[in-house]
């Protein structure tokens, strides 16, 4: 018999190119894909199960299907919008009384054996006094206060008290950095769609990507037996290699961007929530300010995993799926060299 390997949040499209990918291997038998919105793409030849997992339903799948692999995609920044799940209050329901729903039933489970969780290293925060690079044992500096990344921390602590409850099941957390590819659907990638780039005045925070192949893949990874000399249980950053300042990301995007002062950000966001434009959070403004650079030794080192497309390549490609800006981005990196080179700027009248 084969594994059965029960997903949540398929309804997303990561989720459903995972159910899609994971069923595709030789040591998989079925696929459990569950979601409480029917999904818009296709999931393959995997079951779809509609159920809430805030509701103790979840438990009585787990045991119809004799479920013996978890792998939980259904703890996101932004709901899908289409299903009434729009608010912020039902996305932290979703997020945390989701988790703990199901954490409850894969802990009364006979069956379950392995246990995967997308998380992000939004967990760190971003603060002004941060570490050059975050480990996977780096405390943060300053605890996220709201959104998301506040979600993720409790979703965290929620599965290490699973995991000494349940010394049986591997458990192994992903702590994602920004997914970026041609589907991605983050609010980073909203920001990053914005035809002109509010900036915070005198910052060029440093990001980290990951590509949705190279995220499907971990997922799958993980999802998985070890291999030998490697451990698929623990938490792991995920990250492409490299990093980029948000000035490069906007050059290669080539899209402006209007440096606001720190006080007048927060309004800046208010104001791009009610015209519905984006998702600018309060943590998303702090990421966008401070940055955010993880350390990926331990996904290479004891997962085994190695990311196809580094940092660069993945925003690149995400670039390539979003069409041209408003300058191309030659004339625009241009321009910025030129603005630098002047006396004003530091730079040296020569250069001209």
């Amino acid at each position: 018999m084969g594994k059965v390997v029960l997903v949540t949040g398929v309804a997303r499209q990561l989720g459903g190119r995972f159910v899609r990918r994971v069923q595709r291997d030789p040591d998989v038998d079925r696929v459990i894909a569950v979601d409480a919105s029917p999904p818009e793409h296709h999931l393959g030849g995997a079951s779809f199960v509609q159920a809430d997992i805030r509701q103790p339903t979840i438990a009585r799948v787990l045991a119809e299907h004799a479920v013996d692999t978890v792998v939980h995609m259904d703890v996101t920044a932004t709901a899908l919008g289409r299903d009434g799940r729009g608010s912020r209050g039902s996305v932290k329901e979703t997020n945390v009384i989701g988790t703990m729903q199901l954490l409850g039933a894969c802990q009364k489970s006979p069956t379950v054996q392995r246990l995967v969780v997308k998380s992000s290293t939004s967990v760190y925060g971003s603060a002004p006094k941060d570490p050059a690079v975050f480990t996977e044992t780096t405390p943060p500096k300053s605890l996220p206060s709201g959104g998301f990344a506040k979600d993720a921390v409790e979703v965290e602590g929620y599965v290490r008290g699973f995991a000494r409850r349940r010394p049986d099941v591997a458990v192994c957390v992903l702590r994602f950095a920004n997914i970026l590819g041609p589907a991605a659907d983050s609010p980073l990638a909203e920001y990053f769609g914005l035809p002109v780039l509010p900036t915070v005045f005198g910052y060029d925070p440093r990001l980290q990507f990951v590509h949705e192949d190279d995220a499907v893949e971990v997922l799958r990874l993980a999802a998985h037996e070890p291999a030998r000399g490697t451990l698929n249980s623990g938490t792991f950053n995920i990250a492409g290699d490299g990093q980029l300042l948000l000035s490069q990301c906007s050059r290669r995007l080539g899209r402006p961007t209007v440096p606001v002062l720190l006080p007048a950000v927060t309004w800046v966001g208010s104001a791009l929530r009610t015209v519905g434009m984006t998702d600018f959070s309060p943590e998303q403004i702090r990421l966008l300010t401070h940055g955010r650079v993880v350390a990926t030794r331990q996904m290479r080192e004891t997962l085994g995993f190695r990311p196809k497309y580094t940092t660069a390549e993945a925003f690149a490609d995400f670039v390539r799926s979003r069409g041209p800006g408003l300058l191309p981005p030659s004339a625009l990196a241009g321009a910025v060299d030129r603005i630098a080179a002047l006396p004003l700027a530091g730079g040296h009248p020569s250069a001209n």
